[in-house]
């Protein structure tokens, strides 16, 4: 079943999620000690990760060739996954630039499937899977369920050697998510 829209593009009528202060609880926080399986073949213990990490987390990439989750552009938030990892792709460098040293998107997904987005995108980046929802559950996302599926609703967390900075929610419109972590970033005084 192919799509009639187009993946990489965000509708324009797009519901805004609001701040129901479901992440106000996690400036200052330790990352939690989860494995988190990535694309690149191995897992990921955020909480060990030295220097300056950024996570965007996300509900679940589409595909082309797949219909979108019941209701999936009526829910603030769900929708834009695609233009948001390909956002973080093409400012990867000037996050690099900017002394990041760990960039990682985060589903609910599973490997195989989140494999197929760092293809199909050419992310220069890992993916990693909370797909046993440890993570999530860990610091207390904020999840919603759609056609059975339990999913993360999108953030974004800066982490320094394993403690959270930074926490971006709601994160709107998913495609400026990078250049907001830029520009947080880039006001942020020298270390």
């Amino acid at each position: 079943m192919s799509r009639s829209d187009n993946v990489n593009e965000l509708p324009a009528d797009l519901p805004v999620p609001v701040d129901d202060g479901a992440c106000d609880h996690l400036k200052g926080m330790r990352l939690p000690a989860v494995m988190l399986a990535s694309t690149g073949g191995r897992s990921v213990d955020l909480a060990r990760l030295a220097g300056l990490t950024v996570v965007y987390v996300y509900p679940r990439t589409g595909r082309p060739d797949q219909a979108l989750p019941t209701g999936w552009n009526a829910i603030p938030g769900a929708r834009g996954c695609t233009p948001q990892s390909c956002a973080f792709r093409d400012h990867y460098q000037e996050l690099r630039e900017l002394g990041v040293a760990n960039l990682f998107g985060l589903s609910t997904q599973d490997t195989a499937y989140q494999r197929e987005a760092v293809e199909r995108l050419h992310l220069p980046f890992e993916l990693l899977s909370d797909e046993k929802l440890a993570f999530a559950r860990a610091l207390k996302l904020p999840t919603f369920a759609v056609d059975g599926m339990t999913l993360i609703k999108r953030l974004t967390l800066i982490a320094r050697d394993g403690a959270i900075e930074k926490v971006f929610y709601p994160v709107f419109p998913p495609d400026a998510s990078a250049g907001m972590v830029l520009a947080w970033l880039a006001d942020q005084p020298s270390a």
